[in-house]
């Protein structure tokens, strides 16, 4: 029985896939098995994979399941004690895996590791700054629950997780479109620590068809995930976290449900949430700032953000 399972998911991306495979097959950690999963590619993805020598488990969605639905299905197959994700147009460094593994291995507590990383291009040349609107993410080892509530921290590409954190919690949620990896980071915070190594070993590529540019459904996502969020409240009420810190975190998971109701067409919804956010942190002022918005023409309104 390998001791990693690699989930190599794949989508229409034959060009970038023979950059992801090789950076599998150079990890220094070899004690490890292959699930690659294509989700209905009509670019030669399929034949591509099905002409490798290399030994590995080959999975065809007969129709498209999603991120999510194919993750899960491919987690049917893993027979490893730890589970990695990579996608097919991301790559990683040689030591990622054998670096988590021995995270892991000191941080007893710790259910996921990530690494740091960077973005590339289509060339695999660096793009600095945020060329997606965020910069590459990053925690400290350790309970990151709270840190989570403000923005996804880890990237799915960037994970090393010990089985049995599924085995315990389940699956990824398939009703989400681009934030199911988010809201399994936040059910796995709930329960372990989270362990973070500080070296570049992840590679985020950059190109048109990243699932992070389609912001309407991004938008559903968000609104789903953040009423998810409020809905958890009372048990990180009961977690021994700083009062204030804790409350913060809730204002601003209310104030980004506010935002994306109003940008989802529910402005009524959207004051709302901004209400309960002003009287969770009063001295926040955004909140108070984006309440009036949402009386504004949805135009308007999302210009001003």
């Amino acid at each position: 029985m390998p001791k990693v399972s690699i989930l190599l998911t794949c989508y229409n991306h034959l060009a970038y896939l023979p950059a992801a495979l090789d950076g599998i097959l150079n990890q220094t950690f070899r004690d490890y098995e292959i699930i690659a999963i294509d989700d209905g590619s009509t670019d030669g993805t399929r034949e591509w994979l099905s002409s490798r020598p290399e030994p590995m488990v080959r999975m065809f969605n007969e129709k498209n399941l999603g991120t999510y639905g194919s993750l899960n299905v491919a987690l049917g197959k893993a027979s490893g004690d730890y589970v990695a994700i990579l996608n097919d147009d991301d790559l990683w460094a040689p030591e990622k895996l054998e670096r988590q593994l021995a995270l892991f291995e000191s941080h007893p507590k710790v259910g996921l590791v990530h690494t740091d990383g960077k973005f590339i291009d289509g060339d695999c040349a660096t793009v600095e700054g945020s060329p997606l609107g965020f910069e590459f993410p990053r925690t400290e080892t350790g309970d990151v629950l709270l840190s989570l509530i403000y923005a996804n921290k880890i990237i799915a590409s960037a994970v090393l997780v010990k089985r049995e954190c599924f085995d315990r919690l389940g699956g990824f949620n398939e009703n989400y479109f681009g934030s199911g990896d988010w809201e399994m980071w936040m059910r796995i915070a709930e329960v372990y620590d989270v362990g973070f190594v500080p070296e570049p070993l992840t590679y985020y590529r950059v190109h048109g068809a990243n699932a992070s540019h389609k912001l309407d459904r991004i938008w559903r996502d968000d609104e789903m995930l953040r009423e998810w969020i409020a809905s958890r409240a009372t048990e990180y009420e009961a977690k021994s976290y700083d009062r204030r810190q804790l409350l913060c975190a809730l204002a601003h998971n209310q104030a980004c449900l506010g935002t994306v109701k109003t940008l989802n067409g529910d402005s009524g919804a959207g004051r709302a949430a901004y209400a309960r956010s002003i009287k969770l942190e009063p001295g926040r002022v955004k909140s108070y700032l984006r309440y009036a918005a949402t009386f504004l023409p949805p135009g308007l309104f999302r210009k001003l953000l």
